[in-house]
């Protein structure tokens, strides 16, 4: 049975409780993605949705501080008083050799599993989700790539965006629901959510299967380990192919 942290328990639990886990999330999203990120792209004078990627690595970069602050703020709140201890639990921030398996499922899943689900879906919507409008975004981000911010995107697109999603949907939302109402409902609720969370909606089908296939990670090892590393793959495949 899998512990879950109580304010002031002084507890070895694992897991945050539903309630302070989406609050949690709710306050890192909003401070942190809608406020601080376009705090910074305003102070930068990014025009609209044209940013260069140093920009966008800037603004990133806060909502990212903000949405790990919070993440911190709850671990220590419902922790035992060792931060790094406490913070390493509550989020399964945890690896072993064998979550390597994640970098071919991550490939795997970029260049065939997502894919696949779409084949249906261009059918019955042709113009929807074609290629064109299924790549835009990522393209538009390759395009304007060069030189060293290459390598800017990189470290946002394949380091950064695994570690803090994964801690935040996988190591905060899905381990919490998990532990409340059962493992395969915390997958499904979490990958939804994380889909929805972003911008396009013609990737949310896609979206919502790789989160499917992070969270597998989660679901079989309780750690966030493969799911890091499935994500920076598949991350890291998309970003090559866009590129190329």
């Amino acid at each position: 049975m899998v512990g879950v942290a109580t304010k002031g328990s002084g507890s070895r639990a694992t897991t945050i409780r539903v309630g302070p886990a989406i609050l949690t999330w709710f306050a890192g999203w909003v401070a942190g993605m809608l406020l601080a990120g376009s705090f910074v792209l305003l102070a930068l004078g990014a025009d609209g949705d044209d940013y260069t990627i140093s920009e966008l690595a800037l603004a990133t970069t806060a909502s990212w501080l903000v949405m790990l602050a919070a993440l911190a703020f709850t671990s220590r709140k419902y922790g035992t008083g060792d931060p790094v201890d406490d913070f390493l639990r509550h989020y399964a921030l945890r690896f072993r050799a064998v979550d390597l398996v994640g970098v071919p499922v991550g490939v795997l899943g970029q260049l065939v599993i997502v894919p696949l689900v779409y084949v249906p879906l261009r059918r019955l919507w042709p113009d929807t989700f074609s290629e064109a409008e299924l790549e835009e975004r990522a393209q538009e981000l390759a395009d304007k790539a060069n030189g060293w911010t290459v390598v800017l995107l990189v470290l946002v697109v394949v380091i950064g965006a695994p570690i803090v999603e994964e801690l935040v949907y996988r190591g905060l939302l899905q381990r919490s629901i998990a532990a409340s109402i059962g493992g395969v409902a915390g997958l499904l609720i979490t990958s939804a959510w994380f889909a929805l969370v972003h911008p396009s909606p013609v990737e949310y089908p896609g979206l919502f299967l790789a989160g499917l296939m992070f969270g597998a990670g989660v679901l079989l090892t309780d750690r966030i380990g493969p799911s890091i590393l499935t994500h920076a793959a598949f991350n890291a495949t998309g970003l090559a192919l866009a590129l190329w």
